[in-house]
């Protein structure tokens, strides 16, 4: 574990808290706060046109503020959750147009993070979505399966220069071992992200502290986080905490309901923000390497900053 601290910590930092501050809810804020269509919940799409350029980069300035106001470093990641072949195909593509629209997001974000030019350090992370819906455990196979099938996403990361690749809201540990061998293969740091429901167990019912276990036994990540699930969902999964110094991101969901609750929902839920500040608090104080904190569905900068302990 002291290993894979060292390659987030940034330098001259101390070890006491998160040193990262990543980007919140993008597909849920371009939804709701910007009436942005996103078929798919996929935002790569916008990297296509000037103006849905000109979104993004306005997004991520707002997170560079953030960090910027935190003393932190920035953790960037591209607008491609969705951009795996089964989604991309899905949504119109062919699967020659992963490795382009991958490609395209890295040099995009590289360029992002010239321009915001921040104080801190500034990573540059290609974002990795499941194969299938994310709130499901719907898709099974091997780990080494998997790994031929995100291969090609990761392999644009790494033709681009990606400095790390990350997979969030994964529901099963094969998958979560797929990835990290499919990095390994093209030599990119790798994190991985488990999802949990409101009991603190994955989609597919594996308890959280045995899903890390198996994937510690299996094929270890450079980075461990939890993300889509609010603080106080994640915290239910902490009954056992021997595996609790693996995690080293959060990004949590504002709201306090359930997956297939979000999923139906046609408002957003904002959720309360002292008992969301209150309840990462609770959390984080269990994590004693936590070094990444940012946030997912339901979230925006405001939320972000002040899990950073700003006001907003």
């Amino acid at each position: 574990m002291s290993d894979v601290r060292a390659q987030q910590r940034p330098e001259g930092a101390s070890d006491a808290g998160p040193r990262w501050v990543t980007d919140g809810g993008l597909e849920t804020d371009l939804i709701f706060h910007h009436g942005v269509d996103l078929p798919g919940f996929a935002a790569y799409p916008l990297l296509d046109s000037v103006d849905g350029r000109a979104l993004l980069t306005d997004y991520y300035a707002g997170y560079a503020r953030v960090s910027e106001l935190a003393g932190a470093n920035l953790l960037l990641e591209t607008p491609t959750w969705r951009a795996n072949p089964d989604w991309v195909v899905s949504l119109g593509g062919s699967p020659a147009d992963v490795r382009r629209i991958n490609l395209d997001s890295i040099v995009y974000l590289a360029g992002v993070a010239e321009m915001l030019a921040p104080s801190g350090r500034v990573l540059v992370s290609g974002s990795i979505g499941p194969r299938g819906d994310g709130y499901l455990a719907s898709e099974r196979g091997t780990a080494e399966e998997f790994a031929d099938y995100h291969s090609s996403q990761i392999g644009a990361f790494a033709e681009g220069g990606a400095d790390r690749v990350t997979a969030y809201t994964l529901t099963t540990v094969a998958e979560a071992v797929g990835v990290v061998l499919a990095a390994r293969a093209q030599g990119v740091d790798v994190g991985v992200s488990f999802t949990v429901e409101t009991d603190g167990t994955l989609p597919d019912g594996t308890p959280l502290g045995v899903a890390v276990d198996a994937l510690w036994g299996q094929a270890a990540p450079d980075g461990f986080l939890v993300n889509c699930a609010h603080p106080h969902h994640i915290a239910e999964a902490l009954s056992d905490d021997s595996w609790t110094t693996r995690v080293t991101g959060l990004r949590v969901n504002a709201s306090r309901q359930s997956h297939a609750e979000l999923d139906a929902a046609e408002v957003l839920d904002e959720g309360d923000l002292p008992d969301l500040v209150s309840e990462h608090e609770r959390l984080a104080r269990q994590l004693p390497n936590l070094d990444v904190v940012g946030g997912c569905c339901g979230t925006d900068a405001r939320h972000v900053a002040a899990l950073w302990g700003l006001a907003t």
